[in-house]
Order: C-alpha cells, then structure tokens, then sequence
C-alpha cells in the first residue's frame, strides 16, 4: 500500500522546489515574503560560514550543505538586521522556516549563491528586545529532499552575532517518511518528529530520517542504502547526495555534536513491502545493528523503540487497522531481547562504516524501551497519500512526548512559542 507515495519520491524533479502546498488537493494561499536582495546594495557586518557564533542544527557536511529533515542554524544578535548568503549547492526555491526569537515562524522560498534578507527594521518583532535577550534567529530547512548551503550570515553595520548555548538535553530521530513529515503541510517542520523534539522545549533535536528508506541496507523505492549504513553518514540518500558525493559520502563525525540522551527509532514500514522484497529476519537484523550502532555511539543513550502502524481500511460500517500491522510480534521480541540478562551482561555494539560488531566486555543497564503506537490515530488521521495528516502528525508528538515524560522524567519545557505553523482551526459562529 506504499508503493505509491514512495514511488512519487523519485518521480519528482528534486532539482527544483516549489512554493505550493496542496491542502486536500486544491492549492492553499500562501503569502510567502520576497526575501531576496542584492548584497552590494547594503552595508552588513559580515560573518564567514565556520564563525563560531553560528550554531548548526541536524547534521551538515564538510561544505555547509544541509541533509535529511529539519536542519538549521541558530545564533543570537544585536541590531534589527540578519541575513543570510546562501552557496551554489543550495536548492534552489527551496522552503526555508525562520524565526525571531520566540515568534511565529515565517516561511520563504530562497535561492542558490543568492542572500536574502530575513529580519529588518520592517520585520514584525525585530524591535522586541525581551524577554529572550540576546534576540535569537533560527532558520530550518522543511522540504526534506533538498537543502541549503550557507556562505556567510550579515548583520547592520556595526552590529554582532552572538552564540547562543546549547539546551542541555538532546534527542534523535531515526526513521523513514512517516518521521521526515513526508505530505505534512511544512513537511519537517509539520512532522511528528519535530513536533516531539521542538515540543518537548528546551531540547536540541536532529532528524534522520528519509522517505523510502528500509532499515536493511538495499535499495528500497531508489534509496541505495538502508538506515543500518546511512546513520553513519552526514548526507541522506537523495538524488542531490549522489550528485555531490557518488557512492563515497563523508562519514558522520559523532564528535561534533553532544550524544543524544534519547534516540527514537520509527523504522520498517518500507521494509515489510513486497515490493522490496526484504525478509523478516533482514529486517530484525538491519533494525537490532541500528539500536547496536546507537549504543557503541553513544553508550548511555536511550533508545525508544516505536511499533510500525500500516493505515486503516473500511470494513462495512466500519474502520479497522490494516493487518498485518508490520513486524509487531519480531519488533516486541527483539526489544525483550535486548532486556535479557543475557544481552545486557555483554552487549553487543555495531559500526555502520567498517560493517563489525563486537563485544563491549562491559556489562550494561536496560537502555532499548518500546512504543506502542496503537490507537493514538485513526483512519482519518492518514492522509490519501499513506501518510499522516497534519493531526496525525500532533497526536504521534503528543503521545511521544508523554510517553518519554513518564518514562524519562523529562519535563515539558515549551511554554509558549508556536511549534506547528497554521493549525489554529477554530469556530466564530456559534448560531448554527
């Protein structure tokens, strides 16, 4: 029942982005501001790419160019003014998400070796001073098959960059369509996973996740690789990434970021395809390397692991769950089994790069932990494209963000700022 939406994933020119979101296939308005300019026509302070007052969110290679879904910068600022040059490996159109601080998001569409001016003296807020102080301006990346280089950031003359501190905890998501926000309004900025990680405030969160993507490594819908190789790397498997990189892609540096504290993993749902033709214990195997690559990575993290949902279907004069609903007894299983004594009094870790495993000698506590996703949405939750609605989308991060406050005892820290952009449905008439 996949096979269309993935399929649709390489029949679309990734070269080229558009502006237009189909909301329930008719074209939603949009006001996107123009935010292009020409940089010799203004007077900036300007800051080179590796300034250590930019802070990179998710994972960007070598050159500055941005992978996988939701990735961003981050820095603090005096003045009314930011902008921001971007590099010829940029996508060019694509949908960036930007922000003053604690406002709403604003979205614009930019353009490759062009800079375009985010925040002026014009920008609503670009006054507010308080109480965020430093002002913070954060740019994401939403269409998760393109992305962004950046060449320089520009304040007012006379005006600074000003780093601005990690937030103290961290979490990761490891998965395929479903978690990269694939047919979401603002695709991974309308995604589950972001709505988890911005939602649980105060947290850095990175998403590594990829439309058509299997766990088991092969090509899954034009995908050349599986999650059990491509985690270890810093780009994703896009057309774009073959294009730069061929079949030798920059390995991930695990050092440049602090270890996540909690790593989901949502991954599967292209694997038990037909269509891909991987076998059950393929799966099991690509899936238990991942949460093994996770633990020689980063030993103390936590890894929640979700169980698959595969859509609904009507059944007379009512709905019910697709069967079967994706490895659900091999997924319970292999979580039990990482529980054993067995497995915990010598655990095993796994390198996506060399392809070894080996033992730790090290005896370790329970780490792996199971999600059942059951019942949290409904038919209509699942959009005509097999993916979650925007509402889907909201009820998986709410009940994540639950499940991890209950487990974890991580408090709930957004208190405020908008996370999801454009979902304020409301009712003005109440004479009907």
């Amino acid at each position: 029942m996949w096979s269309l939406p993935e399929l649709a994933v390489f029949g679309l020119g990734i070269l080229s982005a558009s502006a237009t979101i189909l909301q329930n296939g008719q074209p939603r308005i949009t006001n996107f501001p123009h935010t292009q300019i020409n940089l010799s026509s203004y007077s900036f302070t300007t800051y080179p790419r590796n300034a250590g007052e930019i802070s990179y969110k998710g994972r960007w290679d070598s050159k500055y160019v941005s992978w996988w879904s939701a990735p961003g910068i981050k820095f603090g600022y005096t003045g009314q003014t930011v902008a921001v040059t971007f590099g010829n490996w940029t996508s060019d159109g694509v949908l960036v998400g930007y922000r003053i601080s604690g406002l709403d998001w604003i979205f614009t569409n930019v353009t490759a070796d062009g800079t375009h001016l985010f925040v002026s003296p014009q920008t609503p807020g670009s006054d507010l001073t308080a109480p965020i102080s430093p002002s913070t301006f954060e740019l994401r990346v939403t269409n998760w098959a393109y992305g962004i280089q950046i060449e320089s950031v520009h304040v007012a003359k006379g005006e600074k960059l000003i780093k601005v501190s990690d937030y103290g905890r961290r979490i990761e998501v490891i998965g395929d369509s479903l978690a990269s926000g694939m047919y979401t309004s603002y695709e991974g900025l309308s995604s589950w996973a972001y709505g988890l990680g911005a939602g649980l405030g105060n947290t850095e969160y990175s998403i590594t996740a990829y439309p058509g993507i299997c766990a088991a490594d092969q090509d899954c819908w034009g995908n050349p690789h599986g999650q059990v190789h491509q985690w270890f790397y810093t780009s994703d498997t896009s057309y774009r990434a073959s294009v730069m990189y061929g079949g030798k892609p920059e390995p991930w540096d695990f050092s440049k970021r602090p270890a996540a504290d909690i790593v989901v993993i949502n991954i599967g749902t292209n694997d038990q395809n037909s269509h891909n033709n991987v076998s059950t214990t393929t799966y099991i195997d690509a899936l238990t390397k991942i949460i093994q690559g996770v633990h020689g990575k980063w030993p103390k993290a936590q890894v929640v692991v979700m169980s698959l949902w595969l859509g609904f279907y009507q059944s007379g004069n009512t709905y019910l769950p697709n069967a079967p609903q994706g490895f659900v007894n091999e997924i319970h299983q292999m979580y039990k089994w990482f529980n054993s004594d067995d497995y915990l009094r010598n655990p095993i870790v796994y390198d996506g790069v060399t392809k070894k495993t080996s033992k730790t000698g090290k005896r370790t506590k329970p780490f792996v932990h199971y999600f059942n996703t059951t019942g949290i949405m409904q038919h209509n939750d699942i959009g005509p494209q097999w993916h979650p609605t925007d509402v889907g989308a909201i009820k998986v991060a709410s009940h994540l963000q639950q499940f991890i406050r209950m487990t974890f005892g991580w408090e709930f820290y957004a208190i405020g700022p908008e996370i999801f952009h454009e979902t304020e449905y409301w009712n003005d008439e109440p004479g009907y």
